[in-house]
């Protein structure tokens, strides 16, 4: 309600200047005595139903807010009181940037959709991880009790590093952070950093995905590592990048990032450059995600993005194959209660089709078409 009232003012505002604005609230909303169990009775939707597992972490529910919110790494625990289950902080990048010059986001209402072409805009995995850091230190000094939410950590390489030796930059991130993180994403598909995408292709991508993996295996403790897709590769190349990711051993893959196609839009910007996230941007995400679902077989787990703005549609990404989805644009424009009313429409989305746990519910819709095939 509150938010309701708010939004016309917030809407006033430049994108970015309104995302600094509510970043710099929530941090600053933190540190108020007893802000915590304020923010969780008013936002937080507990229930045992939507506890599940993902690359054999446990979270407490598959909400998560997608890479791009929290760049700086210093929201995690006002995001968690927000209801979120996993928070995957970035893209974090090896050396501090500004990132493309401003304006660089655009509100698309009328499609519930944004473009932004931020550019990896970042302040270093140094600073990423000592906010980390302190972040872990206040959640083991309180025993634990403050989070319940996972930490995802998303890499990216800065954008004067030649692609040849993009594997350096990303090296550099994962040794920086993934000791802070609960996983590590490998964003190798935003449209915003001239030649990221190259990373797709085959000799590239086994040189990088290589060197994360066997790195990780040398850790005392080895992060799950996921591979974030752009939804617009072919299928073949959807299909080889997924190739290479299992060969290497990496533990999922994160559908979709966002997308430079502009089909069926309303509003205006549509013709600023940058990736399209939001309600367009849903059914590409979610054909992105089958495809992968048909080709894994089960074999990983998967995070859905892209598109996820109410509960019916994070449902149909669960049973389409996603053990974890993640929203951003939705929190934009339905506001900070977007998690807790997603986890409760889910949890009676379970409950009416007879399910226990999101886990049973994982690739329900690839099991009914299984069981159809194999009756003909």
């Amino acid at each position: 309600m509150i938010y309701r009232l708010l939004k016309p003012l917030i809407f006033r505002l430049d994108p970015e200047r309104a995302h600094d604005l509510t970043c710099a609230t929530l941090a600053l909303a933190w540190r108020v005595p007893y802000a915590e169990p304020i923010l969780r009775a008013l936002f937080n939707a507990d229930d045992p139903i939507l506890a599940t597992t993902c690359a054999g972490l446990s979270f407490c529910n598959p909400i998560g807010l997608a890479a791009g919110f929290d760049k700086r790494a210093m929201l995690v625990g006002p995001l968690d009181a927000l209801g979120f289950g996993h928070v995957e902080v970035g893209t974090v990048t090896p050396r501090p940037q500004a990132g493309n010059p401003r304006p660089r986001m655009f509100r698309l209402p009328d499609d519930q959709a944004l473009i932004n072409r931020l550019g990896f805009n970042s302040p270093g995995m140094l600073l990423a991880a000592r906010q980390l850091r302190r972040y872990r230190e206040r959640v083991s000094e309180r025993n634990n009790a403050l989070s319940a939410t996972m930490i995802g950590v998303n890499i990216g390489k800065n954008r004067d590093t030649p692609i040849e030796r993009a594997t350096e930059d990303y090296l550099a991130a994962f040794i920086a952070l993934a000791p802070l993180a609960d996983y590590v994403a490998v964003n190798i598909s935003s449209p915003n950093t001239p030649g990221l995408r190259k990373l797709h292709e085959r000799a590239a991508l086994e040189q990088l995905v290589g060197t994360l993996a066997e790195t990780n295996r040398r850790l005392q403790q080895p992060r799950p590592l996921f591979l974030k897709i752009s939804p617009d590769e072919t299928q073949a190349q959807i299909e080889t990048v997924v190739d290479v990711g299992l060969a290497a051993g990496f533990s999922g893959f994160i559908a979709t990032n966002t997308t430079i196609a502009r089909d069926g839009l309303h509003t205006g910007s549509v013709d600023e450059a940058g990736g399209l996230s939001g309600t367009p941007l849903a059914s590409r995400a979610r054909a992105t995600l089958r495809q992968i679902a048909a080709q894994t077989q089960g074999r990983v787990p998967l995070i859905a993005v892209g598109g996820i703005g109410d509960a019916e549609e994070a449902y149909a990404r669960i049973r389409a194959g996603a053990s974890l989805v993640q929203i951003y644009t939705a929190l934009v424009y339905r506001g900070p209660g977007v998690a807790g009313t997603i986890a409760q429409g889910l949890a009676a989305l379970l409950r009416r089709d007879g399910f226990r746990s999101v886990g049973e519910a994982v690739g329900g819709d690839r099991s009914q078409e299984s069981g159809v095939r194999s009756q003909k």
